[in-house]
C-alpha cells in the first residue's frame, strides 16, 4: 500500500506497521495470532474475518461519560469542530488503519463531517469530507465497509426520525439518509446500516406504536427505492439494540427485526448487522443472535465489542474474551461468513486509557482475539466432535418416524394412532451438557 497522505508530521510517531510475529513474540504491537494471509477452510484470515475500523470511536471519542469531562486530548482535534479540521482528520484516520493492517473502515455521517447551521450546509460539509475520504481511499487501497447516518444525536431528533410525532422531522431524516446513500455509493461502500437509536418510546401512554412502525416500514421502503435510483447495490442491515437510550427500541433483537421485515415487504432488502454488547441488553448470548439470524438467512455483518456483565449499560468495550470470538466464529463459519459485510470494530478504549498508542493495543487485542476464535471454531468443524454430539442427540429424528414428520407426511392422526400402538414415547437421552463443554474447553 502506498503511504498515509499526511500534510504534516505522523499523528501516531514512533509507531511502525503493525505485522504478525506469531505466538511467542514479546513485542506488543505486534500480533501473535492474526495471520492476514494465512489459510484458514480454505480462505486467508483477512478475508474471513474483513476487519473495519469505526471512526466515531477511534477518532472521535473524547472518554467523556455522564461524570466525567473528556480525557482523550487528541492532537488532531484541537482544530475544532470545522470542515477543515475534519479534512485534516482523514489523513490520521487512514494512517491509523493503514498502520493497523486493516483493509476497511465505517462510519457515521456526523462523525465524519460537522453538521451545519442548516440542511444545505451539512451536505456541503459532507460532500468535501468524502472527497477527502475518496482520495485516501485511492491512495491505500482501504475501502468502506458501510456508511450510515446519525439520526440520533441532534435534539430534533428527541422523538425519534424515522418514527418521530413530526412529520417534517421524518422528512429532514429522510434528506439526511438520502446523502448518506449517495456518499456511501460515491466511496464503493459494500453496505449501509440502520440503527434507531430514537426509534422507540419512553411511554406508552403518549405513542402511536402502530403508527411508528407504519412510519418506520415506510421510509425503509423510501430507502430501497432510492437504492435503485442511483444504482446502489450494497447491502443494507438493521442493527438490533432493545433500549437505550429509549426504554424500548422497535429493533429490540434479531426476531424483532425479522418479524419487521417480513410483515413489511422488506424481507429481500435486509440483513442483520449484530453487536455483542446490544445482544446481551436484549438479554440474549451473541451466539443466539448469530444463529438466529444465520438460520433465517439474516446473518449479514457484526459489530465486535462486549459488554461488561457487572455494568447495565452499552459498555462497548473491546473483546478480548477468546470463548466468545470462538462461539462467534463458529456460527460464523457454519452460516457460510460474513462477507460483504465483516467484523466492525464498534468499540472504544477505556476512559483511563486516553494515549493514543492505547489505539493500538485495544485492536490489536480484538484482532488477535477473533483470529483465535476463528482457528479454534475451524478445529472444532474439522474434527467434527461437536457435531457429532449433537448428531447423537437427534438421532430419532433420523428414524422413519422422523423423517416422515420432517418431510410433512404425517398429521396429527396418524402420529396419534403411531403413538396409541406404542403405548409411550421412548425414553429421552440425556442433553450432556456438561459433556458439550469440557469437549469445547479441550480445544481452547
Amino acid at each position: 500500500m502506498a503511504a498515509a497522505h499526511s500534510t504534516g508530521s505522523e499523528a501516531f510517531p514512533g509507531i511502525p506497521k503493525i505485522r504478525y510475529e506469531g505466538p511467542a513474540t514479546k513485542n506488543m504491537l505486534a500480533f501473535r495470532h492474526y495471520d492476514p494471509d494465512a489459510l484458514v477452510e480454505g480462505k486467508t484470515m483477512r478475508d474471513h474475518l474483513r476487519f473495519a475500523v469505526s471512526y466515531w470511536h477511534t477518532f472521535r471519542g473524547t472518554g467523556s461519560d455522564p461524570f466525567g469531562a473528556p480525557t482523550m486530548i487528541r492532537p488532531w482535534e484541537q482544530g475544532g469542530d470545522t470542515v477543515e479540521a475534519a479534512i485534516a482528520r482523514v489523513a490520521v484516520a487512514f494512517e491509523f488503519i493503514q498502520k493497523l493492517g486493516v483493509d476497511f473502515y465505517c462510519f457515521h455521517d456526523r462523525d465524519v463531517a460537522p453538521e451545519g447551521k442548516t440542511l444545505a450546509e451539512s451536505h456541503k460539509h459532507l460532500d468535501a469530507v468524502a472527497a477527502a475520504l475518496k482520495a485516501h481511499q485511492e491512495q491505500t487501497g482501504i475501502k468502506l465497509l458501510w456508511g450510515t447516518a446519525n439520526l440520533f444525536s441532534n435534539p430534533r431528533y428527541v422523538h425519534g426520525a424515522a418514527t418521530s410525532c413530526n412529520a417534517e422531522v421524518f422528512a429532514y431524516a429522510a434528506a439526511q439518509v438520502k446523502k448518506a446513500m449517495e456518499v456511501t455509493h460515491s466511496l464503493g461502500g459494500a453496505g449501509y446500516v440502520f440503527w434507531g437509536g430514537r426509534e422507540g418510546y419512553q411511554c406508552l401512554w403518549n405513542t402511536d406504536m402502530k403508527r411508528e412502525v407504519d412510519h418506520l416500514a415506510r421510509f425503509m421502503h423510501m430507502a430501497v427505492d432510492y437504492a435503485k435510483e442511483i444504482g446502489f447495490t450494497g447491502q443494507f442491515y438493521f442493527e438490533p439494540k432493545p433500549r437505550e437510550p429509549t426504554k424500548h427500541q422497535y429493533d429490540f433483537d434479531c426476531a424483532t427485526c425479522i418479524n419487521f421485515l417480513r410483515a413489511y415487504g422488506l424481507e429481500k432488502h435486509v440483513k442483520m448487522n449484530i453487536e455483542t454488547n446490544h445482544a446481551t441488553l436484549a438479554g440474549h448470548e451473541m451466539q443466539h443472535e448469530l444463529e438466529y439470524a444465520g438460520m433465517q438467512g439474516y446473518l449479514g455483518s457484526i459489530d465486535a465489542n462486549t459488554g461488561d456483565t457487572l455494568v447495565g449499560w452499552d459498555t462497548d468495550q473491546f473483546p478480548t474474551n477468546i470463548y466468545l470470538t470462538t462461539q462467534i466464529m463458529y456460527s460464523i463459519l457454519k452460516y457460510g461468513g460474513l462477507a460483504p459485510g465483516g467484523v466492525n470494530f464498534d468499540a472504544k478504549v477505556r476512559r483511563e486509557s486516553f494515549e493514543p498508542v492505547d489505539l493500538f493495543h485495544a485492536h490489536i487485542g480484538g484482532m488477535d482475539a477473533f483470529a483465535r476464535g476463528l482457528k479454534i471454531a475451524a478445529a472444532m468443524r474439522a474434527d467434527g466432535a461437536i457435531q457429532k454430539l449433537v448428531d447423537e442427540r437427534y438421532a430419532s429424528w433420523s428414524s422413519p418416524l422422523g423423517k416422515r414428520i420432517e418431510a410433512g407426511s404425517e398429521s396429527f392422526a396418524t402420529l396419534e394412532k403411531e403413538m396409541l400402538a406404542k403405548g409411550e414415547a421412548a425414553a429421552c437421552t440425556s442433553g450432556r451438557q456438561e459433556l458439550f463443554e469440557n469437549v469445547i474447553n479441550t480445544y481452547m
